[in-house]
Parts: C-alpha cells; structure tokens; sequence
C-alpha cells in the first residue's frame, strides 16, 4: 500500500512539475514570432482609390486605433475586448518611422493585413482581425489612405504601450492562434449588380459581419466563414466601452427571433443609422453611416439565403 502511494505521489509530483513547467515556458516564451515576408504587393495610389480607403478603413480599423488625445492612428487600451485576454493596446499606425509603419512597404501591410504577422514577425493575436478575404483592389484603397496626407496617419512620434497578454492568450497562441497563409492568387470583388454575391462579400470577407453576429469567435471559421457555428444566429459575447457583455443579435430572417420581419428599408436604417424597429442599435454596433443603400441592400439579399436559426437572444447586460 505505502509503495502504491508513493508512485501515486511521484505521478503527481511529475504532473505538477510538467504544469509548472509548461506554464514557464508559455510566460518566457510569449506571443510567437514568425517569418516576416514581403509578397511584393504595390499600390499605385490614386484619389478616388484613398478615399475608398478612408471608408473602409474608417469602418474597420479606426474604432481600435484612433486615439482621441492625439486625434491620430496612435493606438489605445482597447478596453471594449474581453479581460481574459489580458491588457492590450493597439498599435500607432501612423507614418512616423520608428513607432508606427512608415518605413514599411506596401506587400509588408499587405502581409500584415492578411496573415497576423508585422513587419518584425510579431504575430498579432486574434483580437486584431486579418483581412484574408477583403479584395486586392479594396487591400490597395487601405494601403493608399495609410500613405495618404490623412491627419489620421501623418507621422505622429507617440510610443506604443506594450500589451501585457494573459497567460490565457499565450496558451491560445500556442495551441489554436496561427497565422494565416497569405493568398496565391489575386482576389476579385464580385460584380456588385450579383447582389447576393456582393453580399455575402461584404458580410463575410470586406466588413466580416459574421465575425461578431455568429455564435462564438472560437468557433468561427476564418477561412471558410459560412462553415461558421450559428452563422449569423448571433449570442457572440461582446463587450461594451463600460465593460459590460452584450450579446450579438440573431440577424437571420427567422421571423420569431430574427429579423425575418424587418424590410429592407428597415435593416438599412438600423445598419446606417442605428435605429432599428426595436429602437437604438447598441455599441458596438455604432452605426455604419458611411455604408452605400447599394451596400446594406445586398448584404439584405445574401442574409435571406442563409438558413434561418430560430436563436431568442437576451439584449440585456451582464457581468464579464
């Protein structure tokens, strides 16, 4: 009995001693880094393709890096994302050369953009999201407005605040976060008269709509967002700017617990304007003002070929 107990306590010893260890390993270690590559992408900036640029990147990017004690892209403590992934900051993506991305190239943001992976091979966890299905057209309107004259992007010295991830999203970055492969071929729009087709870009690869309205970020499919758990029948967990969660609305066209009842006209106006026939959208679903009819029109269109789910989401407020 007393030799039995012994070797169970060495096994437990040896249990703790691997846990410990591995723990170790995951606070030294950190966030990984990768090879850093540069696909050769170029832009030939004009324009009409920066002001495109403004739009999308006004849509998708400047709600976690614009600071506004700077009024600039100079990062800030994003502290609309869940505790358990630790104290973050984004990052100054401004034009100065030392703290921010003016001495990147186009295919180094491109490769950013898609993969996770900056310039210095840092990867950037889930929480930054990655642009693998976004057009090149609509990769090259970002990449011109962040090398555009933009008070927004000018050079601006403020030194980013380095994030302090829980051991929680090392862990993830070891086992499950990895980056993605940049793409072979050219990616295409597709022909914004195929509204359907223009939708479901727009809602699962431009502006990922999907992203917070399916049922969970852990078992949402990057690659192949349709294969999504829940797709678009909402519960995701979301954070509020006061800290609080707030579940995703279900925004199939389930009439019960969906928006099968809404108009056209109606889901236009609670995506553009924050006013839905329920009352006021919450954050963070701010109004998308600068979305197009011709835009929230096909989104609509693609929505009504996506299976219903029958998903009654509470709207109320808890606790992290």
């Amino acid at each position: 009995m007393n030799k039995i107990l012994k070797v169970l306590l060495y096994l437990l010893g040896g249990v703790v001693a691997i846990v410990i260890g591995f723990i170790l390993f995951l606070e030294i270690r950190g966030i990984p880094s990768y090879e850093a590559k540069d696909p050769g992408f170029k832009v030939n900036a004009t324009p009409e393709m920066v002001a495109n640029g403004k739009k999308t990147f006004t849509l998708l990017c400047s709600k976690c890096h614009l600071d506004p004690a700077t009024g600039a892209m100079t990062g800030k403590l994003m502290v609309d994302l869940p505790k358990l992934f630790g104290e973050i900051h984004s990052k100054n993506i401004t034009q100065d050369k030392t703290n921010g991305i003016g001495s990147w190239t186009d295919g180094q943001i491109a490769y950013m953009l898609r993969t996770g992976v900056a310039k210095n091979g840092q990867y950037i966890p889930i929480y930054m999201p990655k642009f693998t299905h976004i057009s090149d057209d609509e990769m090259g309107a970002i990449i011109a407005f962040l090398h555009s004259d933009d008070p927004w992007v000018k050079a601006q010295s403020t030194p980013n605040v380095e994030s302090k991830p829980s051991l929680f999203t090392k862990f993830l970055c070891f086992v499950a976060f990895k980056p993605l492969n940049y793409p072979e071929k050219v990616i295409m729009a597709p022909d914004t008269n195929n509204k359907v087709a223009y939708g479901k870009y727009l809602a699962t690869g431009k502006y990922e709509c999907y992203q917070c309205h399916s049922k969970d970020f852990a078992t949402n499919n990057i690659i192949d967002p349709e294969k999504s758990v829940g797709l678009f029948g909402g519960s995701n967990k979301l954070i509020t700017m006061e800290g609080k969660v707030i579940l995703s609305a279900n925004i199939t066209m389930d009439k019960e617990t969906g928006i099968g009842n809404w108009t056209e006209e109606q889901f236009s106006k609670a995506v553009r304007f924050g006013m839905s026939p329920h009352g006021p959208t919450r954050y963070p679903m701010d109004p998308w003002s600068l979305l197009t009819e011709q835009e929230t029109s096909a989104i609509y269109a693609y929505l009504k070929t996506v299976p219903n789910i029958h998903n009654q989401v509470s709207r109320a407020l808890t606790e992290q």
